[in-house]
């Protein structure tokens, strides 16, 4: 027997707080004007959300917050309950506990229980992870709804009292790209209104032998006062690596299909900031394809990005449409994509 389509019914995201500007990030840490105009020169990101308050450091939304209002928001948008969930899979890098699991958390609150859960921890490509899972496990037909999460809580590593002015770029560039944010989509063996056939979906790690782009620290009691920063990023081996990454997933993903690359309508590229996603859009050939992209806006949500893109593309996309979608994870270098064809 055939293996059965997989539709994505619907999506839901969520944001926390009010937006924060560039403007704003700058005076609130006291920098020179100098690095508003840094930013707005070589990051693109224009604004991004916290789930921390930025005066006080005090945490105001956890992940399971946001992954509540999204995973609550896609339910009702596909017109389901949660008794007719029967598999739940999340993607984060940045999960509120070790345990117990942000995606049971999550469950829990939205009454569903007694399915499977698996919550993937990684970076930029858990979203696309979590659909390869779901997608795995509606296929075997022996499930016919699952519920896939991806977000990131990452402003709760921010010290709010810490000297902006004496950290390594490195460091820097962490507070001015990345936001918090939550989204999710319902997939399902049975079609609904408005809803796209997910073709496929691939994710390859591609970093044997190669230094991570970034490094994330988990703090212990043993070692909670080592000197060693939170996050760091090498901005410049993402610059260089993602690109050519992002280029070769997508060609892949198009192979795979035996699409033409005239024969896309939307483009999902991955979401670094604005200025990177420009960049890699421009090596991606889909020269008719309208680029779906939210970072400048709303920062770099991680593993939430996807869905925020596919909530906006799919209302768009007419009968016949379809979407290609990229994502890199540069922390140990994985290359992802998936497709969507509206029916």
């Amino acid at each position: 027997m055939d293996a059965p389509d997989i539709h994505v019914r619907s999506a839901g995201t969520a944001l926390p707080g009010p937006a924060v500007d560039n403007a704003t990030l700058t005076e609130r840490f006291g920098m020179p004007s100098a690095w508003e105009q840094w930013i707005d020169a070589f990051v693109g990101t224009r604004r991004r959300h916290f789930a921390v308050d930025l005066d006080s450091g005090e945490i105001r939304h956890t992940l399971a917050d946001l992954g509540e209002t999204a995973g609550r928001r896609a339910l009702e948008a596909a017109g389901i309950g949660p008794e007719d969930v029967d598999v739940v899979v999340m993607g984060t890098s940045s999960p509120d506990l070790l345990m117990p699991a942000t995606v049971n958390v999550i469950a829990d609150r939205l009454n569903i229980d007694g399915v499977p859960s698996y919550q993937l921890q990684s970076g930029c490509t858990g979203a696309m992870q979590a659909l390869d899972v779901a997608c795995q496990m509606l296929r075997s037909g022996t499930r016919r709804t699952a519920l896939v999460l991806g977000g990131e809580t990452c402003a709760k590593h921010f010290d709010v009292t810490m000297d902006v002015s004496s950290l390594a770029p490195a460091e820097q560039i962490n507070g001015v790209l990345f936001g918090d944010g939550a989204g999710a989509v319902v997939l399902s063996t049975e079609p609904g209104p408005g809803s796209a056939v997910l073709r496929h979906v691939f994710v390859e790690l591609v970093g044997r032998g190669r230094q991570p782009g970034q490094v994330v620290e988990w703090f212990g009691r043993a070692d909670r006062n080592a000197d060693r920063p939170p996050v760091v990023e090498d901005y410049k081996a993402i610059e260089t690596s993602v690109p050519l990454l992002a280029a070769e997933a997508y060609e892949e993903l198009l192979a795979v299909l035996d699409w033409k690359n005239d024969e896309v309508e939307y483009l999902l590229p991955p979401q670094l900031s604005g200025r990177m996603t420009a960049r890699i859009t421009e090596g991606l050939s889909a020269p008719q394809a309208q680029e779906v992209s939210l970072v400048a806006d709303i920062g770099n949500t991680g593993n939430a990005l996807p869905f925020f893109q596919i909530e906006a593309a799919l209302p768009r996309m007419a009968a016949g449409d379809r979407a290609a979608a990229v994502a890199v994870e540069s922390s140990k270098w994985i290359k992802a994509a998936f497709a969507l064809e509206k029916p």
